[in-house]
């Protein structure tokens, strides 16, 4: 989207506000339809982090995720409108099926979201 849908800034706020995780959302990027849980952006980098720390060859990739940055995290934490989503067990539907199985941690440009809608889209891995 040239101009970012309001609606969903609103709710990508909203989730950065209330530090919840419970919003499920589809959204459609050039090539994909991603679907998952939004998630404040402090709980995703958290979690990326620990998926990075337990591997030896990605530990030190780890800290990027830790650290306060300059940019966007900076300006999420005085307040500034959201422009990314952050998707935590979220899956590329392909198909029938989700990938990956169990789920991924995905960051999406709002700007890049042509269409979106609340809730999990159903996919079969049979």
């Amino acid at each position: 989207m040239s101009n970012p849908d309001g609606l969903l800034v609103d709710i990508a706020a909203m989730v950065e506000s209330e530090h919840s995780n419970q919003m499920p959302l589809t959204v459609v990027v050039p090539g994909a339809v991603i679907t998952g849980r939004l998630a404040p952006e402090s709980l995703w980098n958290e979690r990326v982090a620990e998926v990075l720390a337990t591997s030896d060859h990605l530990k030190p990739f780890a800290a990027l995720f830790t650290a306060p940055a300059a940019g966007e995290r900076a300006a999420s934490s005085t307040g500034a409108r959201p422009t990314h989503l952050h998707l935590h067990v979220a899956r590329i539907l392909q198909g029938s099926y989700g990938l990956p199985h169990t789920g991924g941690m995905y960051r999406i440009a709002i700007a890049d979201i042509s269409s979106w809608t609340v809730g999990d889209l159903s996919y079969s891995d049979q």
